[in-house]
């Protein structure tokens, strides 16, 4: 497999409309993917259709699409759509999401995440070749579509995963896996069930980078980042698999309310492992660990600090 290094996309504290330079010079930099995201922010697909067109060369996916804000022929539209556009360097990336964001925002109910999709990624495998589908899964019914639009190579199809069962489906039925929030020793507990699969499954790891931050101000943006997101029941089941014990008192108080005591209960260690800051120097070699571990793409998540381009750049493996 080819070496990758990625970073997210949009970049932060830079809007959308006035990155095309600095996303043009990403392959200059040593960068070969952008992988986009989608919660409160942009759409997955329209950053990564400005970057097919900003930086030809640059490789596509979305990191993640949840699999129930769209129904799923207008998903594998999306999807067929970019693969067409950039033939050959898009990769879909799905997940469930968060209640959070399924439930609480979209008005969805979030029932049997697993069943849901792995429905999709079936669905998906005959659509984006064309196959005209008609089909009872277990959590939607799809009744005679066929994609109007069919890449020439359909996009290879990543799954968002945290624990085993989800990331030996991702092994399974999928091209590779997603991962997210862990530390890159983490990594070695969670790649094998990916490999029950098939040692050529692609890894993808989102890793929170803030170079050349100072720690005190790095540690305060990592810890409200760290509350925000492993609060939310999916992310706190993993890191609970994970034995991360040291994370038990930030729980105990996010469920009292006490948002100020949870904040302060957050180890500096687990600070320090799930979220890379230091020198960019330092920060390179931090993320090229978690490749050491068995990532095969790294994809940079830049935490806000002001304009990203020092950053991006410092980053870059030219």
């Amino acid at each position: 497999m080819a070496r990758r290094w990625g970073i997210t996309v949009p970049l932060p504290g830079l809007p959308l409309a006035e990155q095309r330079e600095l996303i043009a010079e990403l392959p200059d930099l040593g960068y070969t993917d952008v992988w986009s995201t989608e919660s409160n922010a942009t759409d997955a697909f329209t950053p990564l259709a400005l970057a097919s067109a900003w930086a030809p060369q640059l490789r596509l996916g979305t990191a993640i699409v949840p699999v129930y804000t769209r129904g799923p022929a207008t998903l594998a539209m999306s999807a067929a759509t970019l693969a067409a556009v950039a033939p050959g360097r898009f990769a879909l990336g799905i997940g469930t999401s968060s209640n959070v964001i399924v439930q609480r925002w979209n008005s969805i109910p979030f029932d049997e995440p697993y069943k849901r999709v792995r429905d999709t990624l079936r669905f998906l495998r005959k659509a984006l070749r064309g196959e005209k589908v008609t089909e009872t899964y277990d959590t939607f019914q799809v009744r005679g579509f066929t994609a109007g639009l069919v890449a020439d190579e359909p996009p290879p199809l990543l799954l968002a995963a945290l624990r085993p069962g989800m990331l030996r489906l991702a092994g399974r039925e999928a091209d590779g896996a997603i991962i997210n929030w862990l530390s890159a020793d983490d990594v070695r507990k969670v790649v094998p069930h990916v490999h029950e699969g098939g040692a050529d499954k692609e890894v993808v790891a989102r890793i929170f980078v803030m170079p050349d931050t100072d720690p005190d101000t790095a540690r305060g943006v990592a810890r409200r980042q760290i509350a925000a997101y492993l609060n939310v029941p999916v992310y706190r089941a993993f890191h609970e698999w994970l034995g991360r014990e040291e994370l038990k008192p930030m729980w105990q108080a996010w469920e009292s309310g006490e948002r100020k005591a949870a904040l302060a209960a957050i180890p500096d260690s687990v600070v320090d492992e799930l979220v890379v800051h230091g020198p960019a120097a330092y920060c390179r070699e931090r993320v090229q660990q978690y490749v050491a571990n068995g990532v095969t793409t790294p994809a940079i998540a830049l935490l806000p600090q002001g304009d990203p381009t020092a950053a991006v750049r410092a980053l870059g493996l030219a």
